[in-house]
């Protein structure tokens, strides 16, 4: 029975429903969600778009932190008690979000064991991610750091597909999140495109798996 009522479960029905505690919101693109030291008093579900987080550092320096695509959870810090939000929150295509007020999503996770788990899975992944991001960080060149996450932008893996970058990923947004010049990001896209890794479209940058080559390439 505990099967069958996973399989029936859909948490994009459930966290479309509004009220009690739950609203469906709409961000145009640039517009943002929450800001760093706002009060952090929900958590947030990507129905559509995309949504940068990123934090400001004292001294004015932006750091991306991660893109956020339909399915992702963001401002969950709430939970275990963060009193404000430790990052920016904004919409980088048109966006349509549900908001849960934190009382409501404990609720929601007390009540229903499969939204539990459809979240805890969540978590996890994010945790295995960020952990990769550090040792990526610490040990890869900025040209394999570059190479991973635009396959990690691709979807590389998922169901055996290529997907296509959206043109509004700048390089100066790709810059920041490894930590280099766009200078040295414009480098390695130009490269990775006369080694036939990517090409470029109407509809964005396309990346194929051979882009593969430089991630395992010591």
């Amino acid at each position: 029975m505990a099967g069958k009522r996973v399989m029936q479960f859909n948490p994009k029905v459930f966290l479309a429903t509004v009220g009690q505690g739950k609203s469906l919101r709409t961000y145009p693109i640039k517009e943002k969600i929450f800001l760093q030291g706002n009060a952090a008093d929900a958590v947030f579900y990507v129905q559509e778009g995309q949504v940068k987080l990123s934090v400001l550092s004292h001294q004015g320096k932006e750091a991306v932190l991660s893109l956020l695509e339909p399915g992702d959870f963001l401002g969950e810090g709430c939970l275990a008690g963060q009193l404000v939000c430790m990052a920016t929150a904004t919409a980088l295509k048109n966006c349509r979000l549900v908001r849960i007020e934190k009382q409501a999503m404990l609720e929601a996770l007390h009540k229903d064991s499969t939204f539990c788990e459809l979240f805890l899975t969540y978590l996890l992944s994010r945790n295995i991610r960020i952990q990769a991001d550090l040792v990526d960080q610490l040990f890869n060149s900025s040209e394999k750091r570059l190479a991973r996450i635009l396959l990690l932008m691709a979807q590389f893996g998922k169901e055996g597909k290529s997907e296509t970058i959206i043109a509004k990923i700048s390089q100066e947004m790709l810059a920041e999140m490894i930590g280099t010049t766009r200078s040295r990001v414009s480098f390695f896209m130009n490269r990775f495109r006369k080694l036939g890794f990517l090409d470029y479209s109407g509809d964005g940058v396309h990346v194929h798996s051979s882009l593969l080559n430089i991630v395992l390439h010591d």
